[in-house]
């Protein structure tokens, strides 16, 4: 009797299925495994003085021996990209604002809002106030990353992500990685741990809806005298201020306006639109003149700022339960005899982890290979962040400080009200490339004070409308700018 045709058609169709779901298994495996670092054998590594050691604990943790600094920080750049390449490539796209590059359309947002605030372009400006031997660490570790690079044959050699991300992004190639690559994820680390832009935006919508003597007590003056900083004036000087109608060295497409000294006035202040703040002690973030107004307009617009910067991804994480302490135990309690530290940074779980474990070790410790310390760093940067080394360890964490100012400006076109009259801003043109779609241009402004982040969101429209100053509504046209 044969048998019924459910059964003839479902034994071969489950017997396929089968198969497909095997190989489909060998080929992800596969493909995974293409990008999995080399930890046993040798390797030719381009640029090196000497022979390079690189021992993996029994948890897999690097540990590099090396007898000069920059054979050190190129092997360091190399194995950093062997068993974190997707992350430091990620990372850079979107603090380079370049996600739609990898991800098409969904990118655009959170470009649009890093273009504007200019992450790279600062930390371009930066790579050159640092020191030789910091220049010399950082090429080598980029040299590093980049003989990883050259030795895989493709994206898909590099990480299975990136398998993925062909259908978004068909035809993606990895760029070299340069010292800047580096340097500007320390300003998404900045931006992440910014502790006061939530109570500046808030402190603004509340304009009109409470009191300004009820604002003053949710939002008191830093007691400075009680709290002062740990540089008092006599230990800073402040920049040279050209004269005035001078335009900073750095120009701009429109010309850029200077920022304000220290101590030495700001010509927003005769607008109206800011307060002088005293150099021997933090003020309040938000000015009273702004706070003196209340339109609705204003209001919107520093709403629509909340929107415009939520649109940065948590890279750092987010959530209940993201808080920071230390401590320290003696030697006198602990088996081996020596203190331990523990120490919090402030920063959430993720995945792939924020810190990466690294040590790094000169085989004979002088002053022109001064390092022999383990503990943790960040995938595409060089050395260590926080560890340990053979005399003291050390940790850092956050202190919510008041580092976001937000500002109304005046302005007419692309200029913007100093004094009594109005100056260009600097004006810029992005390009930003979109995988899969037409490249998109956009437009950043800058005052003194920052970018117009207001100008981010095309559907916020004209905000800003009826402006405060000196706390009466006016017909200016205020946007709102931030400093970063």
């Amino acid at each position: 009797m044969s048998r019924p045709l459910w059964q003839r058609v479902a034994v071969p169709t489950v017997a396929i299925l089968v198969v497909v779901a095997v190989a489909t298994a060998v080929i992800g495996v596969g493909l995974a495994r293409r990008a999995f670092p080399q930890v046993s054998g040798e390797l030719e590594l381009p640029g090196l003085a000497g022979p390079v050691e690189v021992v993996r604990d029994e948890r897999g943790v690097p540990h590099i021996y090396a007898d000069t600094a920059e054979d050190l920080f190129r092997a360091q750049g190399f194995v950093a990209a062997q068993d974190r390449f997707f992350q430091m490539d990620l990372r850079r796209h979107i603090v380079s604002g370049r996600l739609s590059e990898l991800v098409g359309e969904g990118g655009l947002e959170t470009d649009r809002v890093i273009r504007t605030l200019g992450w790279r372009r600062v930390a371009e400006q930066e790579l050159s106030l640092l020191s030789p031997d910091a220049r010399t660490y950082l090429a080598a570790y980029a040299s590093g990353v980049n003989a990883y690079i050259d030795s895989r044959s493709g994206p898909s050699a590099m990480g299975v992500e990136y398998v993925a991300l062909s259908q978004s992004a068909p035809g993606y190639t990895v760029r070299d990685w340069d010292e800047v690559d580096s340097l500007a994820w320390l300003k998404a680390m900045a931006w992440d741990l910014r502790g006061n832009y939530d109570d500046e935006l808030a402190r603004g919508r509340l304009v009109g809806e409470v009191s300004l003597d009820q604002l003053e007590n949710l939002y008191p003056d830093y007691p400075a005298d009680e709290h002062p900083p740990i540089l008092d004036r006599s230990e800073w000087s402040p920049p040279e201020r050209p004269a005035p109608g001078v335009s900073d060295t750095r120009g701009g497409a429109r010309g850029t306006v200077l920022a304000p000294v220290p101590g030495q006035g700001d010509p927003a202040d005769i607008a109206g639109l800011t307060e002088p703040q005293a150099p021997d002690g933090p003020t309040s973030g938000m000015t009273r003149n702004w706070l003196a107004g209340g339109s609705p307009d204003a209001r919107d617009a520093l709403a629509d700022t909340g929107t415009v910067l939520a649109a940065v991804p948590e890279l750092l994480g987010e959530g209940e339960g993201i808080g920071s302490n230390s401590w320290v135990v003696s030697g006198e309690h602990t088996e081996s005899g020596m203190p331990l530290l523990a120490n919090d940074p402030h920063l959430a779980i993720t995945q792939p982890g924020i810190w990466m474990q690294s040590g790094l070790h000169c085989r004979e410790v002088d002053e022109a290979c001064p390092f022999d310390v383990t503990g943790f760093t960040f995938a595409g940067f060089p050395g260590v962040v926080i560890g340990h080394n053979q005399s003291i360890a050390w940790g850092f964490t956050n202190l919510d400080p008041d580092v976001t100012d937000f500002y109304l400006e005046d302005t007419a076109g692309d200029t913007v009200l100093r004094e009594d009259e109005h100056v260009p801003m600097d004006v810029r043109t992005e390009t930003i490339r979109v995988a899969g779609g037409d490249d998109v241009e956009l437009e950043v402004r800058e005052t003194s004070h920052g970018p117009i982040v207001s100008d981010v969101l095309a559907e916020t429209g004209v905000m800003g409308a009826n402006g405060p100053i000196d706390g009466v509504a006016t017909s200016v046209t205020s946007r709102v700018a931030t400093s970063r």
